[in-house]
């Protein structure tokens, strides 16, 4: 090849496209001379002596492609070897437990009863474990259990980063390096709501670690996995980004990367590196029907990890802000029911008791428009940006109450580590629908939350519901209480008839039911039937 930055003749794929471009002029020429039309191949310069058009045009259109191929990565083993050697696998020991009758026969599952990531895998796999992820024999006795997974370091002193369902609960951790080397470690803090965990390798100031990227990756963007796949050591993947902010109903703050570089067990803590050899991502969870990849795979966002980690490193545990509402996504026909242009923002179901939304004056029905002057998208936006601020930060929140738009101020609380959802309905006499009044707009019968054993005092008891109904479609159930029908409370019948037919009277074509359900409150939006 020429010294010349910039001459590409001597390269063989250059020569053979020329080669290629010659012969069609050649043939194009002599086709236009049998049609009598040879001028035209080669056109008239003002001198009249022929110029070559297409070994003019040729060669400019085969410099751009030779230096376009030229610009793009052969392959990834400059960026795996420079990368590589920041991430370790994880091996944990931990004492296994005694089973019981609580354990619900998930003795067996990689994740702790009740964790995020065994609530997902439950809508996934068989007993709370997809299928390829059984670890082996659980309960029935005492020993030491032992797992893996991988994780990565972010800096020269030992500080790594992996996945909480991997490291908690261990009595013992280990990590490898890429060059064979076994360090111990200890985990320094946990975050259970991210599924992130901080571990630290003492001894050296010489790892070498990755930097978590600044940016957000774009749908398309090549990725590369690298982990401890089924215990095999360091392995790598490639893929792309398939898809972004991801809520997979592991937690309320959902926004995973998903990627379709293959994943599997024991890559779990793992990083996702993009092109440039920083990391966009903690491979956390995968898809997987059959146990293996599918190419389905999620990762924790950077800029989650940057956040949680730095409060893990500086005093073991993450505190988030807190409001104290339970919020639930504006849907289409909640935003027609409420009269709203968009079907944006969070709703208030209910809030708590005492908590900063309360003192604030927020209330069941509203819908939280804005944090600080950013839009709130939706309910897990809208749990998100809270959750970014530390407690007690002042935050102004633009909230729709009644039609009317407001600002409201609160200082925020501390999310609580645990939170308990008692239901009001202990399941005793519901009572019979011969006892309750039908509402055939809804298709619901309903009695006295105060004639019903364990229903409380407030609102009115669903004991019937027309399977064919549009609130049965909507999931209402016997024994759910509806507490405010159109923004109205209830206490008896009449009054969801009186809510009904004022509803029906503003030609408003559903109504918004606020309803305790499971211990829960939420807002659903009913069509109105015709007749």
């Amino acid at each position: 090849m020429s010294d010349r930055p910039n001459d590409f003749s001597e390269l063989p794929s250059y020569k053979a496209s020329r080669r290629s471009l010659f012969s069609a002029r050649k043939f194009a020429l002599m086709a236009s001379v049998v049609a009598g039309l040879g001028v035209a191949a080669y056109g008239l310069s003002p001198s009249n002596s022929p110029v070559d058009i297409f070994t003019t045009t040729a060669h400019a259109q085969v410099d751009k492609q030779v230096k376009s191929q030229a610009a793009q990565p052969v392959g990834f083993a400059d960026i795996v070897e420079r990368v590589k050697p920041s991430v370790i696998s994880v091996k944990v020991n931990m004492k296994e437990k005694v089973a019981s009758k609580d354990d619900d026969n998930n003795g067996d599952s990689p994740f702790q009863p009740g964790s995020p990531m065994e609530r997902f895998f439950k809508r996934f796999g068989q007993d709370g474990v997809p299928p390829g992820m059984r670890g082996g024999p659980r309960g029935g006795g005492r020993g030491v259990v032992s797992g893996q997974g991988s994780g990565f370091f972010i800096s020269a002193d030992g500080f790594a980063v992996t996945n909480n369902h991997v490291v908690d609960g261990a009595d013992k951790v280990e990590v490898s390096t890429d060059d064979g080397k076994t360090y111990s470690a200890k985990v320094i803090g946990t975050d259970p709501r991210t599924d992130l965990a901080l571990i630290k390798v003492e001894g050296r100031t010489d790892f070498p670690f990755a930097k978590l990227a600044d940016g957000k990756p774009r749908i398309g963007d090549w990725v590369l996995a690298v982990g401890n796949p089924f215990g095999l050591g360091g392995t790598v993947t490639a893929g792309i980004v398939s898809a972004s902010g991801r809520d997979i109903g592991s937690g309320p703050y959902d926004d995973f990367i998903q990627i379709d570089a293959p994943v599997n067990k024991g890559n779990s803590g793992g990083p996702a590196f993009d092109t440039s050899g920083e990391v966009m991502g903690v491979n956390t969870a995968i898809y997987s029907p059959s146990g293996g990849s599918v190419g389905i795979a999620f990762s924790i966002p950077a800029s989650t990890v940057k956040t949680v980690i730095a409060q893990l490193k500086d005093k073991g545990s993450v505190s988030r802000g807190w409001i104290g509402v339970q919020i639930q996504p504006v849907t289409q026909d909640i935003a027609d029911s409420l009269g709203l242009k968009k079907a944006e923002g969070a709703l208030v179901a209910e809030p708590q008791a005492d908590g900063p939304a309360a003192k604030a004056g927020i209330k069941s029905g509203d819908v939280i428009t804005s944090v600080n002057g950013t839009p709130v998208k939706d309910a897990r936006e809208l749990a998100r940006t809270i959750g970014g601020f530390a407690p007690g930060n002042t935050v102004k929140l633009n909230v729709l109450q009644k039609g009317e738009d407001k600002v409201l101020s609160m200082t925020l609380g501390q999310l609580p580590n645990t939170v308990e959802a008692k239901a009001d309905i202990d399941g005793g006499d519901k009572g019979s629908s011969s006892r309750g009044s039908d509402v055939p707009r809804l298709g619901l019968t309903v009695s006295p939350a105060s004639s019903v054993a364990g229903a409380g005092k407030d609102g009115v008891v669903v004991t019937g519901v027309d399977p064919k109904s549009a609130a049965a479609e909507r999931g209402f159930k016997e024994g759910d209480v509806i507490l405010e029908v159109a923004g109205k409370s209830v206490t008896n019948p009449g009054d969801v008839r009186e809510a009904i037919v004022a509803a029906h009277n503003d030609n408003k074509n559903s109504v918004l039911i606020r309803v305790r359900s499971n211990g829960s409150s939420k807002f659903v939006a009913v069509p109105l039937a015709k007749s």
